[in-house]
């Protein structure tokens, strides 16, 4: 008996579905649809809400704590001229995460229902599916907020009680920044060379080759550990 393998029903809520597509789903993913109507998540139109974030509620949300922690810093001491250095730190610190968890977590190779492909789906594979959904590109805070803890923690492990604040301070300003840059690579229409190749660099990620080009906001980490993708680039959706 010849078994028939899953076909993802687009009509109905996805994200029970895709955990049935097994080893197929790391190729079903990565096939997008350009469309700027996302799908449904989920039959619950309150779960279905909890699904979709406006990127301007994440500058509006995270930018008021990264300035109240390092306003923090300076009132345990830390002076004008160490404030911005612990800043600038926590921003580099974001870089290298922004690399690390969009190359690793967020692009693993899953096949089992549960904590592969349904958690990977909802986390990133539906932003692949769907790249130009606007309401599923940025984190919703809850989730950012659960995931900031252990960076938190490590923060104040790796770095002086006065020092910690400003420096988790500045890995938060950095996330504003991927987040924010994000929705506009994929929705602005840049007219300055930077953000243009920016665009062309993302969107190679998405239409052309999904295992290089991890950067959003730069290529930097792409080329110290050389994952950077060919020159090509996915011209045409650049250009809308």
């Amino acid at each position: 008996m010849v078994v028939k393998p899953f076909t993802v029903d687009l009509d109905k809520p996805l994200v029970f579905q895709v955990g049935h597509l097994g080893e197929a789903y790391n190729e079903w993913v990565h096939q997008p649809i350009v469309s700027k109507e996302g799908p449904r998540f989920f039959a619950n139109d309150y779960l279905e809400l909890l699904t979709r974030t406006a990127w301007w509620v994440i500058p509006l949300v995270w930018l008021p704590v990264a300035s109240w922690l390092v306003s923090m810093s300076f009132r345990m001491g830390l002076t004008l001229a160490q404030v911005p250095l612990a800043v600038v730190g926590g921003i580099f610190i974001w870089t290298l995460l922004e690399y690390g968890l969009h190359r690793f977590p967020l692009h693993m190779k899953s096949t089992s229902y549960w904590l592969g492909n349904t958690i990977h789906y909802r986390f990133h594979g539906c932003h692949h599916r769907h790249p130009m959904d606007g309401m599923r590109i940025v984190f919703p805070p809850a989730v950012t907020a659960i995931l900031c803890v252990p960076f938190w923690n490590m923060s104040r492990l790796l770095s002086p009680p006065s020092v910690a604040p400003a420096l988790f301070g500045g890995t938060l300003l950095g996330y504003v920044a991927y987040d924010v840059t994000h929705y506009y690579l994929h929705h602005g229409k840049p007219y300055k060379r930077l953000t243009q190749d920016l665009k062309k660099y993302h969107l190679n990620h998405h239409f052309r080759n999904h295992s290089k080009g991890f950067g959003i906001t730069s290529s930097f980490w792409d080329n110290v550990f050389r994952t950077v993708p060919s020159t090509k680039t996915a011209e045409k959706m650049s250009n809308q």
